[in-house]
């Protein structure tokens, strides 16, 4: 859990705030991705892409 307080520490430091949106999106996409491989819901995930 250190590292995420690390890395907000980072960017709010040097003002890279306008990181964090882009950070949050990757991170919900590889849980998508994850949580899709082999499971029973990765049809009705597929259709959406």
């Amino acid at each position: 859990m250190s590292i995420f307080v690390e890395l907000f520490q980072f960017m709010r430091a040097r003002k890279k705030l306008w990181m964090a949106p882009l950070l949050i999106v990757m991170l919900l996409l590889g849980g998508l991705i994850v949580l899709t491989k082999g499971s029973a819901i990765a049809p009705f995930i597929y259709t959406i892409f």
